[in-house]
């Protein structure tokens, strides 16, 4: 029996396959904890000042592993997506086909994530997008995006 078929007569559901979260380090775990908190920060250098998202010890730029935390505005537009159309996990099975979006924020750096109430019909490259914070559990938010107000 697949998630989404009906069980047989007297017997309960199977319960829903648990997606994936995020592996906290110690080079993401501030990143995680102010997504908690609703905020989104990105590293920048202490040397050479340069912004970068993914969160990582070494600036590509300088070379250096100083580094800081800043906020972010959570605004931006669609750089790119694609479409999955195969599930890469069983938890994503029924929520196929949906988009991942690769999002230029503000700041100049790019984040990927997926968007909500925005068929992937309807996805335009430089569409103004916000962040919205996807609470899926007390321990971990996911940044998603929305079309911008």
């Amino acid at each position: 029996m697949t998630q989404t078929q009906a069980a047989p007569a007297g017997q309960a559901a199977p319960p829903p396959i648990p997606k994936p979260v995020p592996r906290y380090g110690k080079d993401n775990a501030p990143y995680w904890e102010h997504m908690r908190e609703h905020q989104i920060h990105i590293q920048k250098c202490a040397s050479c000042g340069k912004l970068r998202m993914y969160p990582r010890p070494m600036c590509d730029a300088c070379y250096s592993v100083d580094y800081e935390w800043v906020p972010a505005s959570g605004k931006g537009k669609v750089y790119s997506w694609c479409v999955v159309h195969q599930p890469v996990h069983p938890g994503f099975k029924d929520e196929i086909p949906f988009p991942i979006v690769e999002v230029e924020l503000d700041e100049g750096v790019r984040i990927r994530s997926t968007v909500v109430d925005i068929p992937p019909d309807q996805l335009v490259v430089g569409m103004p997008l916000e962040i919205v914070y996807d609470d899926v559990s007390e321990s971990v938010t996911l940044p998603k995006f929305r079309r911008a107000s």
